[in-house]
């Protein structure tokens, strides 16, 4: 069940704040596109979830979905502008009140974020639901998170004030991804592309890991020597790799004849 929020006022699109720069468009597009590509790949769930990312050149304001629509009607023009104190400063509409209380605070509390997904996609989300740690490290793509992932043991209900988005930040820590037991994840990262990436192969380490799991056969960990040696050879070509993996999901998106960029 999703809740609106509320916004301290509603302020007119200020010409003393460029929108409308190369990278601000560009980053519109971006995230529009992962909005379309989560949808495509089932990481979705309803209206509720939220990705949001920093306005390039704008610290102060980022994008984020607006509250009723699914992912994959997201375009660029129908993301929302907001501020930290919860004004839209552009765009229709609001954004669901947990979107605002946890990104709002993320992104002000760890201006490292400059891009944050929140989904409760069901592999991912599945190992929430279960005692300890929930991504072990058994298979190679895991092993792009080893040392990168937090947990956040203590469910407290829906983040409706700053007191629980500020919870999640410190519960996230310098980790990228924080499991959040009882609900779903947060993908935390520099740029948009790592964190499509980022979220894309959580849920594909978090489903091969349950497949393991129900096979009642004996799991085989990774030696932590050989897996902190493939997590730095996999995050030395993160970066170049991440932006490859979203431009060929936007290459897709078009050929399908999906709407994102407008």
């Amino acid at each position: 069940m999703a809740h609106t929020f509320t916004p301290t006022s509603l302020s007119p699109r200020a010409g003393r704040i460029d929108l409308d720069s190369e990278a601000a468009i560009q980053a519109r597009v971006e995230l529009a596109a992962c909005f379309q590509l989560a949808a495509l790949h089932g990481l979705e769930e309803g209206i509720c979830n939220h990705f949001s990312a920093v306005v390039p050149g704008q610290d102060q304001l980022f994008f984020v979905n607006p509250y009723g629509y699914a992912f994959d009607e997201i375009t660029a023009s129908r993301l929302l502008v907001c501020d930290f104190a919860g004004n839209v400063i552009d765009g229709e509409g609001t954004p669901e009140a947990t979107a605002f209380y946890i990104h709002a605070r993320l992104h002000q509390q760890q201006p490292r974020i400059k891009a944050a997904f929140h989904t409760h996609m069901p592999n991912a989300t599945a190992l929430c639901l279960l005692q300890g740690p929930p991504l072990l490290w058994l298979g190679q793509t895991a092993l792009k998170f080893y040392g990168r992932t937090a947990v956040d043991e203590h469910y407290n209900g829906l983040a409706l004030d700053n007191r629980e988005g500020d919870r999640i930040a410190a519960a996230l820590g310098d980790a990228d991804v924080l499991f959040l037991k009882s609900h779903g994840v947060m993908v935390a990262a520099p740029n948009i592309a790592q964190a499509w990436d980022d979220l894309y192969y959580l849920e594909r380490a978090a489903e091969v890991q349950l497949k393991a799991m129900a096979s009642g056969q004996v799991l085989k960990p990774i030696d932590p020597g050989i897996a902190q040696r493939a997590y730095e050879q996999m995050r030395e070509g993160d970066p170049a790799s991440a932006r490859a993996h979203l431009e060929s999901g936007m290459r897709r998106l078009r050929r399908r004849g999906c709407e994102f960029e407008h």
